[in-house]
This record gives structure tokens, sequence and C-alpha cells, in this order.
């Protein structure tokens, strides 16, 4: 295979987020996990573990394998078409935004719980010190993007494994997402987090089509 056809297929900006969250893995496999954990997974704002680089920091860290794999699968599979249709730099910017945007959602659904748990009380201090991390954020956003840009793109789901269009997909999975998310159910998954890097990017992308469109 030649090193064009090498690059077409895994980007410069997939490539190296792979990587970066791999050494991240590895490094909280190696090193101390705990105070990786407090100075760069999202805390609450009102923790005292908290600090401002949080929300771009928790994208590369990941709680256990699976939660690695899966995310950094859905980033190969939907990454690399998108970052050669938009290009390296505003891939980067929507992934980022996307991530970042969704860090600002789970803030705010933390203070939200914060404020309905009683002061002071276990439950109130248990919040305080449970931090969210992932990239699965940035990466419903890439999902989003897929899904706007080739809605009547096939995705073959793996359970079950059946053929689906991506406009329905993305759709279900809001629906399945905001469900969860209002329900309570799987607590311990950001599901407004998620819900955040869809509709971030949803902004963006309404942004820039609004942008492209000014231009004519």
């Amino acid at each position: 295979m030649s090193s064009y056809g090498v690059q077409r297929s895994l980007p410069p900006a997939v490539q190296n987020l792979l990587i970066a969250n791999a050494v991240a893995f590895l490094a909280m496999l190696v090193l101390d996990r705990a105070t990786i954990l407090e100075y760069f997974a999202l805390f609450p704002a009102g923790s005292p573990f908290f600090r401002l680089w949080q929300p771009l920091t928790y994208m590369f860290l990941h709680a256990d394998f699976s939660h690695l794999f899966f995310n950094m699968f859905a980033l190969w599979m939907f990454g690399r078409g998108l970052e050669w249709e938009m290009g390296t730099r505003r891939f980067l910017v929507y992934y980022f935004v996307c991530g970042i945007g969704a860090a600002l959602i789970q803030l705010l659904m933390m203070q939200i719980d914060l404020a309905g748990l009683p002061p002071h009380s276990l439950d109130y201090y248990h919040y305080l010190w449970t931090p969210t991390l992932g990239a699965s954020g940035a990466v419903f956003g890439l999902l989003l993007a897929f899904g706007m840009l080739h809605p009547n793109a096939t995705i073959m789901l793996l359970i079950p494994p059946i053929p689906m269009k991506a406009k329905w997909f993305v759709v279900i999975y809001g629906l399945l997402e905001l469900f969860l998310g209002m329900s309570g159910s799987m607590d311990n998954v950001a599901h407004f987090a998620h819900l955040g890097g869809m509709f971030w990017g949803w902004l963006l992308l309404m942004w820039w089509h609004y942008k492209a469109r000014r231009r004519f």
C-alpha cells in the first residue's frame, strides 16, 4: 500500500487523537491514577478539585479499556471521513467545540443535581468528589455531523446487527440518551453530556452553513 493510501485511511487529526487518548490511558495505568483524575477529570464547579482546564482535559481520560475502546472505535469509524470532508483544522475545531460544549452542559447539570441534594450531606460531598471523564461528548458530536452530512448512508449496528440509515440512527440515539437522562437510568453515564456534544455540534454546523450561504 502506498503512503498516500495509508494517509487517506487515517488522517492526521484522528491519528493524533487516538494516540493521545491511548497515552493518557496508559498513564493512568502506570502512574498515580488518583492524582491524574484529581487534576484532569471534570469535577463539579463547586468541588475543591475543579480546575479551569478540566473541560478540555477530561476528554482524554477513560474509566476502563471498554470505555476507551468504544469511544476510539467511534472516533475511527466516523472521524476519518469527516476529517477529509471538513479539513483537519475545521475537524479539530468541531471536535473540541463538541467536547468542551458537552463539558459545559455537564457542569450545568451537575450544579442542578447538587442543588437538589441536602447541603453537607454524604450524598452532597460524594457528588462533589465524583468526576466525569471520556471522549463521548465529542464522539456524539461526530455522530451528529455524520448523520447530518450523510443522512441516507447506511450504518450497520452491532447489537442488533441490522442496517439503518444514519439520520434515523442519530435520531434514535439522541432520543434514547434524552430518555435515559430524564429517567435517571444508568446514572453513572453522563447522558446530558452526550446530548450536549450533539447540541453544540449542531449549532456549529448551522453557523458554518449560515456563513457559507452569506458568501453567495
